[in-house]
Parts: C-alpha cells; structure tokens; sequence
C-alpha cells in the first residue's frame, strides 16, 4: 500500500489550489487521515516557513472516492506577526467532501505545565499487530502495513476512575521520515484518525455499528518524531444518538506530550434488513 509520503503528495496548480493524489488503496472510500494530512499539507504550503501549525479543525462532509484525486482550495483567512489562519475546502466532482480550518504559530515563552503519560507497557513488550491478528483482521490492516501498531490489551489499559471507555496504543511510523517538523505534524494528523474511533466500540464489543469521522480536531502542543513511538491514550466520554465522542492525548517515550485530539464519529446501530 502507499507510504506516507505518496499519501501526503499535493501538487500546486495554481497560487491557492492544490491537487491531492489518488493512492494504491483497497478502502472503498478515501481514509479521512489521507484527506486531513492533504489538506493540511496545503495549508502548510501557503505559509512563512517560521510559522509552525499548532491547531486544526476539520468536518467530513461527504465520502471521499478513493480513485479520484482531491482538489484542495486554501483561504488565506488572516497573515498576522504571530498567528495565521487558513480554511482549506477538499474538492471532488464540483461538491465538498472536507473543510478545514488550520491556526499557525511562531513559537514564544510561556508557562508550562502538562498531564502525566499513563503508566502502561512499554512498545516493546506488545506484540506486533502483523504477527497477532486474524487473516480477516490482517487484511484490513495492510491498508496502513508502513505502521507498526500495538494495542495495549484491556487487562493493562491504565485506567483512570469515571472514564466510560478506555483504549491505549502505541504507534509509529516503520521507515525513517525526513527531518522537517511539518513532515511530521502531517503525519500524525494523517495517522490521528486511525483507531480513535475504536475507543467508543470497547464497552460495546458485540455491538455492530456502522463508523464514519464526522468531525477532527487537533492541537500541537511539543515537537516530536512520527517515526519515534507515541503513545495514544484514547476514551469515549460519550455515545449516543448514533453518534459517539472520542478524545486522545500523544504522548513521546519521554512522557511529553505532543498533541491532543478530539473527535465525533458516526455510530449508528445497523438494522437487519429482509
């Protein structure tokens, strides 16, 4: 299946107009961390490299198809001496499947202060997932077979009290990733997407539902390496209506942590039919 880099590759058709391109996939529709990191990647090409992206806010709006590329158009919404904002529309046949908003940042001094990293097993202690899984479960995966991703099993979840559902997994990208900080933050919200969702299904594990990303919100909070393991301490305060509301903290190996994350997905009970 595709790298991440022919995954996040855009082409500028024009001053604010990018063209993201169509991979190798076997998903029927667009992943939506491939439309968030294209369209990211965009915003991220219309702006003063001394500014460093530190929050997005992104809908899907409609089912992106996998065969087509996505035109991504970029609104220079404020250029300012320390913020700038973008809005990034996803594009394909005239109608909008994603829109974004993306704030940048040039760094300053400030107070600092962060959660503590749950005290969970290392990465190295889990077994890759390509040795463990099913042949059905196995197949899904090569879709994203460039990432090693280790769930943490229930019975060692760190779990903290009043939490409806918890769900713990270490990830990291296999291969070595070029050194720009951008890469990495467009990888990660490329990757952010992946198991979140899940974290809603662990109290209802016979439950079947159909799944789809609604909304995506990220912040960057610290510099890291998407090829280095992160920690993605997830849980679902919510679910209902159809719809269910996760949340995750990043963590690096040295207890930093480097983003944090909010979305809302569709989860609506499927119905037998005749």
């Amino acid at each position: 299946m595709a790298t991440i880099e022919e995954a996040l590759e855009i082409e500028r058709l024009e001053r604010d107009i990018f063209r993201g391109a169509s991979t190798k996939t076997q998903l029927p529709r667009t992943f939506g961390g491939q439309v968030a990191g294209q369209a990211l990647v965009s915003a991220v090409r219309t702006v003063e490299p001394r500014f460093q992206v530190h929050s997005l806010h992104g809908y899907f709006l409609r089912s992106g198809n996998p065969s087509q590329p996505t035109v991504y158009l970029v609104e220079r919404i404020r250029d300012g001496r320390s913020f700038c904002t973008r809005r990034v529309t996803g594009v394909q046949d005239g109608q909008a499947i994603f829109t974004m908003s993306a704030s940048f940042h040039i760094g300053d001094i400030g107070p600092e202060h962060q959660d503590r990293m749950p005290n969970v097993p290392p990465p190295y202690d889990l077994p890759d997932a390509a040795t463990t899984l099913s042949p059905e479960r196995l197949w899904a995966m090569r879709e994203w077979e460039h990432w090693d991703i280790r769930t943490i099993p229930q019975d060692q979840v760190a779990r903290l009290e009043g939490l409806a559902s918890q769900q713990q997994v270490w990830f990291r990208y296999r291969h070595p990733l070029p050194d720009d900080p951008l890469f990495h933050v467009c990888t990660l919200a490329y990757m952010s997407d992946m198991t979140l969702l899940g974290s809603s299904k662990v109290t209802h594990p016979d439950d079947h539902t159909q799944n789809a990303s609604l909304d995506h919100a990220m912040w960057f909070l610290r510099p890291f390496r998407a090829d280095e393991w992160l920690l993605y301490d997830q849980n679902s305060p919510s679910a209902g209506f159809g719809r269910a509301l996760t949340g995750g903290r990043i963590f690096n190996e040295r207890g930093e942590m480097v983003a944090s994350v909010m979305q809302e997905g569709l989860a609506r009970t499927l119905r037998d039919t005749p």
